[in-house]
């Protein structure tokens, strides 16, 4: 069975086409997209897949392809490009040659790399795919574990009237550029996973992304039941049982790929909360070699575990019912002995209160609690995560509750288009300018005239027009609507027009529809007799939200009004693909959610690096990123919200347009080009398309969060974890003897310049090292607060428990600002996140 997933035998001058289409680096910078063209250009349109092509295209066609000249030299300078990139060390291979990750493993719900491998729903699947991208340009040494759906997320269709239908086309293995995952012996890797009453078999695939390798579970094995055969049916599809068994399928049999596989991992990164049950997983597996309770074995690997969040609000994430949890776990024979946890120390993990059990279980809270480092994906996002997750830390101000920020980057050369690809490798000198260093990206666009500037818009936006037509004329032809309506279509749009993009989700919290809050206002918009402007739409709405599909029909019955028919225009099956063409030829990139529920927003990054400009509400990562010479902005910083705010900001968006963007396209000097609009531009290029990069994402993941984890996980596991086993006794002498510490005497005095404290305190039975006594202070004008250690300065006075602390604080702050607290300490334990406990002077 095996074999009719595996390479066809080819002609051995050809021998290495293989690698090409079983590497997923296809996916960017236009590499090989005249190759395969030409092996099958009807394939190649319709599919993007290479592999297909490959497993499809004659015997004789292949022959004939030998003795094209010009087709093997690229096919010779491909493979060469393809063995030179996985030689080079990159930018991890070449600042860490020591190699201090052995390596990342990158769990996550979804994957999106490519049409071609459609394992992706929106957002949260296109950043995963375009970490491991950037990973493996980088060189950073990473696994991705992911599931292979029978039927991924849904294709759009839109009747006639514009409202949205759901099919779900099958996802044939055979067809999609992955191999069988093989055992060191060659055999095709089976993982089994244990379900009440039921084990499940998944087979395990592989795909090949630059130089990292994503792994893939799939149920849909013959010799298991129908039942369990659908687990990796469809994503997000099915209800909350089946979401519980594709979460324990990627949190648990992704783990046991890596150890079947024998891949050392010491960094593990969840992203999102989807996957963690790593967090159990890990805790057994390393269980089974060492002599270590499970909470010995959690404080090992915990230092390791790496959760990114990006949800914004509490019903973002997936909880589980108790009973669930507890049929799931504790009827699969052994696993909790194996973990060494009862059934209701496992589901306190997972709630907000352990002790209240009626709360279900959230496995964003199991993922706090396993991680010793958390992030949201935007400087915002940090600050909302920060509100989100503080119940978890009670009496630690919002300030301190340990959720960082990475914000999110994209994949450029996915998103470039070959024009703007050739005038960065022009201006830069380099094809490969996103793939390491980008130092110099920002002053490189200096040496590019305003000139061709303006001509990538003109090429740009000429491309999409066309696109847009030609994706129209399928449309109605599908549609059978009648010559004229396809006549129509083969003039809809204008290539000298400013076009205006908006795709995305359709929900209600990105308020799609904003623009169409004053209909005649948008009219007057676009049919301006000198200045006209012209709108590209896409967007899916959720199968089961009936509102975000009447939003989509609101689009589609204004698209239809004959005033504005032929300069709007909503595409059809939002995907990469379609994403490719809008982000590459809009002018303008319009993003209108409602603040701050865009935990980061990728889309307009995805503009930058083809010369296209935002505007949008300051929320996600644009609320970081704007200032007036990259863009325009809707909206303040407030997050209150009710319909009055939406039609305030609704008119400011049609102001923003009117008096700023349209007049700015539109101001043309003597050569015809709009002088202030190239230079918004050339600054938006500049200054955002390298910070906004995945490059510089994966560079911060690795500095600020992989190498810590690691240099943190290798200390715990040294002399038989005898560090970890020191951390989970000290945790548990404190859980112990907390409540007994108390506060005595607390002065203050001033002297000159600076306030001298003086705090008394009662350990209890805890020693002294195991504490820490502070002085706090909350934030002013804009800095951090103030977190000052206290020294303790002599033993007990004679018949006193307590113990005298001092600080002595230069500040012209009043001595009411302060408070004395104490907290846990231990030099090798991450406080507030693995030591939650806090106790105020009062």
């Amino acid at each position: 069975m095996i074999s009719r997933f595996l390479p066809r035998e080819l002609p051995q001058e050809l021998e290495l086409l293989t690698d090409l289409a079983l590497n997923i680096r296809f996916t960017w910078g236009q590499l090989g997209d005249q190759l395969w063209s030409t092996v099958d250009p009807e394939v190649w349109e319709k599919t993007g897949n290479p592999w297909l092509i490959l497993q499809n295209v004659s015997s004789e066609r292949l022959e004939a392809l030998t003795r094209d000249s010009a087709w093997m030299e690229e096919y010779k300078t491909l493979v060469a490009r393809l063995h030179g990139y996985k030689r080079d060390p990159g930018w991890y291979g070449a600042t860490h040659p020591s190699g201090d990750i052995s390596r990342v493993a990158y769990f996550s719900m979804e994957f999106g790399l490519g049409e071609s491998l459609p394992l992706y729903a929106g957002g949260l699947g296109v950043l995963a795919g375009d970490h491991l991208k950037a990973a493996a340009d980088l060189g950073v040494p990473m696994v991705g574990i992911g599931l292979l759906y029978q039927e991924g997320y849904f294709r759009q269709l839109l009747d006639a009237n514009g409202w949205q239908h759901e099919a779900y086309p099958y996802n044939d293995p055979g067809s999609l550029p992955i191999t069988p995952a093989l055992t060191r012996g060659g055999d095709w890797l089976q993982i089994r996973l244990d379900l009440p009453g039921r084990p499940v078999r998944f087979r395990v695939w592989q795909a090949l992304v630059g130089r990292v390798a994503l792994y893939l579970l799939d149920s849909n094995d013959p010799i298991n039941g129908p039942v369990v055969r659908g687990i990796t049916s469809k994503l997000y599809g099915g209800g909350t049982e089946l979401r519980l068994m594709q979460e324990m399928a990627l949190g648990i049999g992704g783990c046991r790929v890596l150890q079947a596989l024998g891949l050392d991992c010491d960094v593990f990164h969840l992203n999102e909360g989807h996957p963690a049950f790593v967090v159990l997983e890990r805790v057994r597996m390393l269980r089974e070699t060492r002599n270590l309770s499970f909470w010995e074995a959690l404080w090992a690997t915990r230092a390791a575990n790496v959760f990114t969040t990006h949800t914004p609000v509490p019903a973002g994430f997936d909880t589980f019912s108790a009973s669930l949890v507890e049929e799931y776990f504790s009827y699969v024979p052994d696993y909790l002995d194996r973990l060494g946890l009862s059934i209701a120390e496992l589901l306190r993990l997972g709630r907000q209160n352990p002790a209240d059990e009626t709360e279900p279980f959230n496995m964003a809270y199991l993922a706090l609690r396993g991680c010793a480092k958390a992030n949201g994906v935007s400087r915002l996002h940090g600050e909302v995560s920060r509100r989100l997750f503080g119940s978890l830390y009670p009496g630690w101000p919002v300030s301190e509750v340990p959720v960082q920020h990475v914000t999110n980057g994209v994949h450029n050369p996915s998103w470039n288009s070959p024009a703007a690809l050739e005038l960065w490798t022009n201006a830069s000198g380099s094809q490969s300018c996103w793939l390491g260093d980008l130092g110099g990206l920002c002053e490189s666009l200096g040496s590019v005239s305003d000139e061709d500037l303006w001509s990538l818009r003109a090429r740009q936006r000429s491309k999409l027009v066309r696109y847009v037509r030609r994706s129209l004329v399928q449309l109605q032809a599908r549609r059978q609507t009648g010559f004229a309506r396809i006549m129509h279509s083969e003039t809809a749009l204008d290539a000298e027009t400013l076009t205006l993009g908006f795709a995305r989700r359709f929900t209600e919290y990105k308020r799609p529809n904003l623009l169409l809050h004053d209909a005649d206002r948008l009219i007057r918009l676009i049919t301006h007799p000198s200045r006209p402007v012209q709108l590209v739409l896409a967007g899916k709405a959720h199968p089961h939200d009936e509102p975000g599909k009447r939003m989509i029909l609101e689009w589609a019955t204004f698209a239809a009004n004959a005033a504005v028919s032929h300069r709007i225009v909503f595409l059809e099956d939002y995907d990469m693909s379609v994403a490719q063409q809008l982000v590459q030829g809009v002018d303008v990139w319009i993003n209108t959610p409602r603040r701050p529920w865009e935990a980061s927003g990728t889309s307009g990054m995805k503009i930058l690096v083809n010369g296209g400009i935002n505007l949008s509400v300051l929320d996600g990562w644009w609320a970081e990123a704007y200032s007036p010479e990259v863009g325009w902005a809707v909206g303040d910083m407030s997050e209150d919200y009710d319909a009055a705010r939406d039609a305030r900001e609704a008119d400011e968006l049609y102001r923003v347009l009117e008096e700023q963007v349209v007049p700015e396209f539109y101001d043309r000097d003597a050569e015809r080009i709009p002088r202030a609009w190239v230079a918004r531009m050339r600054a938006s290029m500049s200054l955002l398309a390298p910070q906004y990069s995945s490059n510089r994402m994966v560079r911060e993941y690795v500095q600020n969060l992989y190498l810590p984890a690691a240099l943190e996980y290798k200390r715990r596991m040294a002399d038989e974890c005898s560090l970890a086993r020191e951390l989970c006794a000290w945790s548990q002498d404190l859980a112990r003897h907390w409540d007994r510490v108390r506060f005595g005497t607390c002065a203050s005095l001033r002297l000159h310049d600076r306030l001298v404290f003086t705090v008394d305190v009662w350990p209890g039975q805890l020693s002294p090292d195991r504490i820490q006594v502070e002085l706090y202070a909350d934030p002013m004008a804009g800095d951090g607060p103030m977190r000052i250690a206290m020294k303790r300065v002599a033993d007990p006075v004679e018949g006193s428990d307590y113990l005298t602390y001092v600080a002595e604080v230069p500040t012209d702050r009043p001595a009411e600002h302060f408070t004395a607290r104490i907290v846990p300490y231990h030099p090798n334990a991450a406080v507030p996140i693995e030591g939650a406990l806090i106790k105020w002077q009062h």
